[in-house]
């Protein structure tokens, strides 16, 4: 992954120097255990982490041998003797080279997991405190890119909070899958090493044994794992392509931060373009990129093969890197999103009271007209606002079969804004309540919530009215 996406944490885990310091612990841990068990002398293995443990690993000698050896396991060990001495005849003994490779990978991967995690946390933090500041602000819910009924801009936070909480649940069982270790030679027969070399290696490098592998751990898991990470940039899209559409200049509801100095565009200095968001929109698709050849992988020849090899090398730093960076940068923009609530409050305005045609054609049906004929009154007084010919709440007051059933004053509290705001409590309840504690939706009778209308009348959104004018 390019520099220009990459943040140094993560790509430290990948980076050589670490992928050598992890075979080395591999293969320290499992002399260990070898001498416990009586395999190999006790002071080998001391002397084996005596004399290579803090060891700098000469990334270019390595490269040089395996251009001769053609094998970059048996190059690092060929360059591990240097250090070590006689006692590197006791490395590696009866491991292969999978037994390495895999469980450095599973080490990485679960490194990854936990930088990943971590930054959905500083995400969640973000969209937790901006839902809360505008828990009660006003706005156009949209269905198909069409104003439907009112909502918050809280609501539309708390809806990121929620999928992120999914997120974070997500990245932990595919860290839990991921985080396996196979030290069972060739085939996974362990004939040529006791079980309890993995066992020890595993407990030391922070995995759990891999139940029954083959020459490899099995790659239904690594799908699984890529498959997650594909699901957690998917929802990094979403909320980059809802803040997207809410910059458009004929919306422009929410916006990036446009910093000192910054420029939109070297053509026209007026621009302010949703540019951090549209990159986070292609990011997520190179981190979506990895799951089909991930679930390829999972097909391999009998007890092993290398097809997966350089697949894993490519989409293993390039998912994992750049899904932190989008996963940051996501957080930053939601941490300095500027919100516009009175251009919020002009769009609910936009379409002269027409978001309120479902609280009419249900006062309608509760006054005994029957659903169809109460759909066909308010769509034949709601067609000509859409053409500018009248308001809503006028016409219905003018139209004589509205008028049998509702008086002027019933039409009028019905364009009640706060009417719509009344469960935003309930549901914030529902999202943010702690781990543990009651569902907010059964109050103290064990009934279904009440509606908090005391907190609304005093933040003055109960009485809320729509102005009925179209620009």
């Amino acid at each position: 992954m390019i520099p220009r996406y990459s943040r140094p944490e993560m790509v430290k885990i990948w980076a050589p120097e670490t992928r050598f310091r992890i075979w080395f612990e591999i293969e320290a841990h499992a002399c260990d255990a070898l001498a416990e068990i009586g395999v190999i002398p006790k002071e080998s293995a001391k002397a084996i982490w005596e004399k290579a443990g803090d060891v700098t690993f000469d990334v270019e000698r390595i490269d040089a041998i395996e251009k001769v050896t053609k094998h970059d396991v048996i190059a690092f060990l060929t360059h591990l003797a240097e250090f070590i001495g006689p006692d590197a005849r006791f490395v590696h003994q009866g491991m292969t080279s999978s037994d390495v490779l895999d469980t450095c990978l599973a080490v990485q991967l679960s490194r990854a997991s936990d930088i990943l995690i971590a930054d959905v946390d500083a995400l969640l933090a973000a969209l937790k405190r901006r839902a809360y500041e505008y828990k009660l602000t006003p706005t156009i819910g949209r269905s198909h890119g069409i104003h439907a009924e009112p909502m918050t801009f809280g609501l539309k936070l708390a809806l990121a909070y929620a999928e992120f909480a999914r997120a974070r649940t997500r990245l932990i069982a595919a860290r839990e899958e991921i985080a396996t270790c196979a030290i069972s030679g060739a085939v996974g027969t362990f004939a040529n090493i006791d079980p309890r070399v993995e066992a020890h290696v595993a407990k030391m490098m922070g995995l759990k044994p891999e139940p029954i592998s083959t020459q490899v751990i099995p790659r239904d898991r690594h799908a699984a794992f890529f498959a997650a990470l594909a699901v957690v940039a998917s929802s990094v899209e979403r909320l980059a392509t809802e803040i997207r559409h809410l910059q458009r200049t004929e919306v422009l509801e929410a916006e990036e931060y446009f910093s000192e100095g910054q420029k939109g565009s070297s053509a026209m200095p007026h621009k302010r373009n949703p540019v951090l968001s549209e990159n986070l929109t292609g990011l997520a698709r190179i981190v979506r990129s990895a799951v089909v050849p991930a679930l390829e992988d999972v097909a391999l020849w009998h007890e092993r093969d290398i097809s997966h090899s350089s697949v894993e090398r490519m989409i293993g730093p390039d998912a994992t890197i750049t899904l932190d960076f989008a996963l940051a940068r996501l957080a930053d923009v939601i941490d300095k999103l500027l919100v516009y609530p009175a251009n919020m409050q002009k769009n609910l305005d936009r379409l002269g009271g027409l978001i309120h045609s479902q609280r009419v054609l249900l006062a309608l049906t509760q006054k005994g007209v029957s659903r169809e004929e109460a759909y066909g009154l308010v769509q034949r007084n709601a067609m000509p606002v859409w053409r500018g010919e009248g308001e809503f709440l006028a016409l219905l007051k003018a139209d004589k079969d509205v008028a049998k059933a509702l008086s002027s004053a019933e039409l009028e509290s019905l364009f009640d804004l706060g009417y719509h705001l009344t469960q935003v409590d309930t549901i914030f309840g529902r999202v943010f309540a702690p781990e543990g504690a009651p569902s907010p939706l059964a109050g103290e009778d064990g009934a279904r919530g009440a509606t908090d209308e005391g907190s609304l009348a005093e933040r003055g959104m109960s009485n809320v009215k729509h102005t009925r004018r179209r620009p």
